[in-house]
């Protein structure tokens, strides 16, 4: 007991304990901000890679379209519905039936 109230006493464990405290509680970056930054990083890592194999994904598509003349065709009529001159188009929607 008496040794407990020595190492209580002793002015470098207050000040590291009450150092600690701080920062773990309410220091500006505390435990709470720092989980916080690390999930938001991971977010933001993963919209990166997100991203990343969408461009690749449109990059390809533009290659593609613009080498190929019958693709660029069809995707003008699948995408904006383009037709030529003598053609006709029917749209067929595919609708959920009412509850």
């Amino acid at each position: 007991m008496k040794q407990l109230i020595n190492i209580a006493r002793n002015k470098y464990i207050i000040a590291t304990i009450a150092f600690i405290v701080w920062m773990l509680f309410f220091d500006r970056n505390d435990i709470t901000s720092q989980y916080k930054y690390q999930s938001q990083l991971k977010n933001l890592k993963d919209e990166k890679e997100f991203y990343i194999r969408e461009t690749a994904i449109v990059k390809k598509d533009l290659e593609e379209l613009t080498s190929n003349l019958t693709r660029l065709q069809k995707f003008a009529r699948e995408k904006y519905l383009m037709k030529k001159d003598n053609e006709d188009i029917f749209i067929i929607e595919n609708s959920k039936p009412s509850e």
